[in-house]
């Protein structure tokens, strides 16, 4: 029994609508904080080569965003560069040497701030990701994981992390972890906790940066 033309259109329209949304259903976005605080700030260098294994590794129609994590991070403000690829693979090419451009200068001028707002910086890049509409999301977290807060900075509720998956890279030890290596792991152990019962859908640590960089990104 044949079809009539309209009908015809209309499944081709379907399939046409499904075909496009299935780009997004395969996309990956990625978000990545980079602790300035103290210290860590003299390890940007490494987060930079970090940046540059994304931009080697995504894909054209995915999102990057790197952004500072300082003493208040709930702004965009903190954010150095982001970026959606273009489909086009020679305008994606010059997207990421224009981001390479803006790390490797962010990375010269780092300076430390006096303290470290992880929570608000969290909650800053799912709203990132969450405007992308990728299928799939991903929090990548440079630091000690030692949040510290200045008076005044609430962050002591829930957040929403729905749909993301966090990792969190080069967690390096404090003099105190040292003293008593329990401090790390619980510190570890807390972090886990929250960002699983704010709903992420997964929790991943990457010390051994130059063997494990391929555990950043989620598998396509």
């Amino acid at each position: 029994m044949k079809r009539s033309l309209p009908v015809s259109l209309m499944l081709f329209g379907a399939l046409f609508a499904s075909a496009c949304g299935d780009s997004r259903v395969h996309s990956q976005a990625v978000y990545m904080l980079v602790d300035t605080s103290g210290s860590y700030a003299k390890q940007v260098n490494k987060a930079a080569k970090v940046v540059n294994y994304l931009l080697a590794t995504l894909n054209p129609g995915d999102s990057l965003a790197v952004a500072k994590v300082e003493t208040r991070s709930f702004t965009e403000k903190d954010i150095v560069a982001k970026v959606t690829f273009d489909k086009r693979p020679s305008q994606s090419i010059e997207q990421k040497r224009a981001f390479k451009v803006k790390i490797d200068s962010f990375a010269r001028d780092a300076h430390g701030s006096a303290y470290t707002d992880i929570t608000g910086a969290l909650i800053q890049g799912a709203e990132y990701l969450n405007e992308t509409k990728a299928g799939n999301k991903t929090i990548v977290i440079f630091s000690d994981m030692q949040e510290e807060l200045n008076k005044g900075t609430v962050r002591d509720f829930p957040i929403d992390l729905k749909g993301i998956r966090i990792v969190a890279l080069n967690v390096s030890k404090l003099g105190t972890d040292n003293a008593d290596p329990r401090l790390y792991l619980d510190r570890l152990a807390r972090w886990e906790a929250r960002v699983r019962k704010a709903g992420a859908t997964d929790w991943v640590v990457v010390n051994d940066l130059e063997n494990n960089m391929d555990s950043i990104l989620n598998s396509r």
